[in-house]
């Protein structure tokens, strides 16, 4: 037993933020003391979060994804997790390792994502990153993740530079939901927080009006939305 358990307002606990589902099912005594502890004992935490990977699928032979660079023709469509083709085709699409040379002739399947949108890096990722969405559903916390463990173990940083757009603030982003939803694009609810239904309203409503259908909320998706709202209400 272990009196010290204190979590986050949503439940995560100790230095793995473990929601207690997990905590109960993959917590390890590494150090056999007794106390399955993620808040203070490193055996403990290391173990835990070793044989959670494990248990949820993590494939040791592999590694989470790759950035790489996506070629000037590009069908931006097919950047969606939920697309997956082996790396042979992607490499025929004219997907490249960021180096500019070729993807290894592989069946390995993989996935494209552009979490920045088309001006942002581009990624292939595996299997594995799935499992580490698994642990934090979100795109960018899985990426942090895998390219922290890359830069650990010497691997180069990203290479392409960050944005130099300002981000959207919360609200902005709300009015883009709430436009896209007035125009029929099913966007959710306007929470401000951009999920996969928003970022595929987002896309279905770019490709409608000659934008790059990459998913992504920028100024231009809101502009444009602002512009189509009051199109529309001037019929």
């Amino acid at each position: 037993k272990n009196s010290n358990v204190l979590g986050s307002w949503a439940g995560a606990m100790g230095q793995i933020q473990f929601m207690p589902s997990t905590y109960k099912n993959y917590a390890i005594d590494e150090n056999n003391d007794g106390i399955k502890d993620i808040w203070n004992s490193l055996p403990d935490i290391f173990a835990s979060a070793a044989n959670y990977l494990n248990k949820i699928g993590w494939q040791k032979k592999y590694t989470w994804g790759r950035e790489v660079l996506i070629p000037e023709v590009f069908d931006f469509l097919l950047a969606d997790l939920n697309i997956k083709k082996p790396l042979s085709e992607w490499d025929k699409l004219g997907i490249k390792k960021i180096n500019g040379q070729p993807l290894p002739k592989s069946n390995v399947i993989a996935s494209v994502i552009l979490p920045g949108g088309i001006n942002g890096p581009a990624f292939l990722v595996y299997k594995n990153f799935e499992v580490i969405k698994t642990w934090n559903n979100s795109i960018l916390y899985a990426i942090s993740i895998g390219h922290l463990a890359d830069r650990i173990i010497g691997l180069k940083k990203i290479q392409k530079p960050r944005l130099t757009e300002e981000p959207l603030s919360r609200s902005q982003i709300i009015t883009i939901q709430k436009n896209l939803n007035s125009l029929g694009f099913s966007a959710g609810i306007a929470d401000g927080r951009v999920g996969p239904k928003t970022r595929n309203a987002i896309r279905a409503f770019q490709q409608v009006n000659d934008l790059p259908p990459d998913g992504y909320a920028d100024i231009k998706v809101l502009k444009q939305s602002i512009t189509k709202i009051q199109e529309t209400a001037q019929n």
